[in-house]
């Protein structure tokens, strides 16, 4: 599997990867479905957000993007899918780890937040490394979201970075 730049040309193959207005939510905060093509290739192309694709051979089998914050010196990982065919066959660590490594490339601080009600997520980005950051940090960010969501940092060794429950 290699992690590389986004081809927007695939933008209608990851629309039909969240079908249902429960999965766009827990994906990218929409609730609409399936997320239009060109609503997915737009987000590539904005100014501080890189897009990427998962691929094993010929085949697309993920897609996220890293939303690099140039003034607050972080990068946060968002809107990781995998392809339905492929859940629950690792494939989902496979691209948050990738993606946190490429994020480390532009910066050693790296987040990603999840709904609270999405536990498949909140179990994947638990084994890739990543850890939820202290209740006061999170309820900090949270002030201006429009859910509390769940905030995780990664760190490549496995260091507990807060004992918090990610279940």
């Amino acid at each position: 599997m290699d992690l590389v730049r986004f081809d927007p040309s695939l933008s209608a193959q990851v629309s039909g990867w969240a079908r249902t207005a429960t999965d766009t939510l827990a994906w990218c905060s929409r609730a609409e479905a399936p997320v239009p093509a060109e609503v997915i290739a737009e987000w590539g192309r904005a100014r501080d957000v890189i897009a990427y694709g998962l691929v094993e051979g010929d085949d697309l089998i993920g897609y996220g993007e890293l939303w690099v914050d140039r003034d607050g010196a972080e990068v946060e990982l968002a809107r990781l899918i995998v392809a339905p065919d492929r859940r629950g066959q690792d494939v989902g660590r496979r691209l948050a780890v990738a993606l946190a490594n490429e994020a480390l490339r532009i910066h050693h601080v790296v987040f990603l937040r999840v709904r609270p009600d999405n536990g498949a997520a909140l179990r994947c980005y638990a084994a890739a490394g990543f850890r939820r950051v202290a209740p006061e940090e999170e309820t900090g960010w949270n002030t201006h979201q429009p859910v509390a969501y769940v905030w995780l940092s990664y760190d490549r060794d496995g260091t507990v970075l807060f004992e918090g429950d990610v279940q």
